[in-house]
């Protein structure tokens, strides 16, 4: 049995979990609301508090499907109480962010700013250094596909590692070119 469609999905206090007939779900908490169908393959049931995920057989692809629905509903919850954050941080000289309103202004070593307004449900946020720029939303998903068109915009290079890169992140270093002698 999937180790993780196994664990139950607690519902912590202040959120409130609808589940309807064809396996719709409605997360509402202090953060805002999530809705998400899942598969009609399985069976969601409240039990004392917590939210168990069951699968009907042990075919591959519910097998798939029992770990995928606890892990999304698991992130729904956590989204809708507490949010998610991804932390991005420019490297280069003359890179900058700054917030302009609600969007974010990047400074690139382009010939122009680049505007990136933010989606629904996100907001951006920027150290006063301007290096760090957080990506924050209850959407764990739209979250990391913002981060990753930020990161778009300028990758870490592989030589001087200049770019928007995931804070943590390490970038393997090539050398340069030699010289014959």
């Amino acid at each position: 049995m999937s180790r993780i469609g196994r664990k139950p999905v607690a519902v912590p206090s202040g959120v409130t979990l609808e589940i309807e007939s064809n396996n719709k779900v409605t997360v509402k908490g202090p953060k805002g609301a999530l809705t998400r169908v899942f598969s009609p393959d399985m069976s969601l049931q409240r039990e004392d508090g917590n939210i168990v995920v069951t699968r009907p057989t042990d075919q591959r692809n519910h097998r798939a499907l029992h770990g995928l629905t606890r892990a999304l509903l698991q992130n729904m919850v956590t989204g809708v109480s507490s949010g998610f954050t991804k932390d991005m941080e420019l490297v280069g000289v003359g890179y900058r962010a700054t917030m302009q309103g609600k969007s974010l202004e990047l400074s690139l070593g382009y010939s122009h700013p680049i505007v990136v307004p933010p989606p629904d449900n996100i907001t951006f946020e920027v150290d006063k250094t301007g290096r760090i720029i957080s990506v924050r939303g209850i959407d764990k998903e739209q979250v990391g596909e913002v981060a990753a068109k930020i990161r778009a915009l300028r990758s870490p290079e592989p030589y001087k590692g200049k770019g928007i890169r995931y804070k943590g992140e390490v970038v393997r270093q090539k050398a340069g070119k030699t010289s014959k002698k």
